[in-house]
């Protein structure tokens, strides 16, 4: 639904996009009431993982104030000042880490002091972008944009669904600004590489993952090396499953990503063999390829929050065909900072290509609590 304003609060109907929204009336400043939350579910109001996704919110922020009604359905959010610090999280193991570590990597450089957060809860599922598709697409994003790069990000342990049991840990710099891109060639692509993850299964099963994917990967590129990960004992979660993520760097370091994982212990679906799973990723992974642009396709809506607050220039980037998320995104974004970005398809040579140019002057969003030297 589309927002409405009230006496300075937006107000917006329906779960979708919630956390999206969240985060720009973090970033933002103003307050933001979401309501008819699943009013027609017979579970109506939000889910466990949302409320655990409000509460790393009030973590990393200072001064938020935060209202529910009885039934959950109704939600009253104004943000604090973001404080940052060192963070511990458990994530609701309803959704994956990858579903709260992007809201950190949107907000972390903005913090007052520098984030170091510990999240625990499932590294790898079906729904979320696993910590590894995290570590290898978006993180380098992320360095695109903050002039300091001593980030760090290390996967303690790996956890499946349903019990997930992972850790991973993330620390990021504050940064002052934000620099603004121009960034239109993807080049091509040089190599690939990969992590193949079994979880308290047998350690054959990563090998059989890894050759099913080269067996596709081999016929593109002769530059294919896949790491196996296995996990046992206390690194190991407490569920077990299988299952690779793979990533092409290109010659103007651009990265794509695909990933196939399969839990063994969830009921809404069938455990897959490690042949079908190699296959799988390495078949999005190609997919991913084909969309092109300069950005990996599930952090569209990342590279846009980066471009929207970068300094007072204009930024411009090219990406694959927009994702649904990513439209609601550019809406919600000019809700919040009445940012809009010039949205047109690439050309080449009077030839209309797929690609979309993202183009934005950016609101040279500061970090007013970063301390001036």
């Amino acid at each position: 639904m589309p927002a409405s304003m009230k006496n300075n609060v937006l107000t917006y109907e329906g779960c979708n996009y919630l956390r999206y929204r969240l985060l720009l009336s973090t970033l933002s400043g103003k307050s933001v009431r979401i309501t008819n939350i699943r009013v027609k579910d017979d579970d109506p109001g939000l889910r466990e993982y949302e409320v655990s996704f409000i509460r790393l919110l009030d973590k990393i922020t200072n001064g938020s104030k935060i209202e529910l009604n009885e039934t959950g359905t109704d939600l009253f959010y104004s943000p604090g000042l973001l404080h940052g610090g060192e963070l511990e999280h458990d994530c609701s193991v309803q959704r994956g880490i990858g579903y709260y570590l992007e809201a950190i990597l949107m907000l972390a450089p903005f913090c007052k002091k520098p984030v170091d957060v510990k999240l625990r809860g499932i590294t790898n599922n079906t729904l979320d972008p696993s910590v590894d598709r995290i570590k290898t697409c978006a993180i380098p994003i992320l360095k695109r944009f903050v002039i300091d790069t001593e980030i760090t990000f290390t996967i303690n342990k790996r956890g499946a669904a349903p019990l997930g049991g992972g850790e991973v840990r993330f620390k990021c710099p504050i940064s002052r600004n934000l620099k603004s891109i121009q960034f239109q060639n993807s080049g091509m692509v040089k190599r690939i590489r990969g992590t193949a993850c079994s979880i308290r299964v047998s350690p054959a099963i990563a090998n059989r993952i890894v050759e099913s994917a080269k067996g596709v990967l081999l016929k593109f590129l002769p530059d294919v090396y896949i790491h196996t990960d296995h996990c046992k004992g206390a690194a190991s979660g407490k569920s077990p499953g299988f299952g690779v993520t793979l990533s092409a760097e290109t010659t103007t370091e651009v990265v794509f990503g695909g990933e196939a994982f399969s839990p063994l212990m969830t009921t809404n679906s069938l455990p897959c063999v490690p042949e079908d799973i190699g296959r799988e990723a390495a078949m999005k992974l190609i997919d991913e390829i084909y969309r092109n642009g300069c950005v990996d396709s599930p952090f569209q809506s990342l590279t846009a929050m980066y471009m929207a607050l970068g300094r007072k220039d204009v930024s411009k980037i090219v990406t694959g065909p927009l994702t649904p998320s990513m439209i609601q995104f550019l809406r919600d974004l000019r809700d919040f900072f009445g940012i809009v970005f010039k949205i047109e398809p690439l050309r080449e040579e009077d030839e209309v290509l797929d690609q979309i140019v993202l183009t934005c002057m950016g609101a040279g969003y500061t970090n007013i609590s970063k301390r001036t030297l």
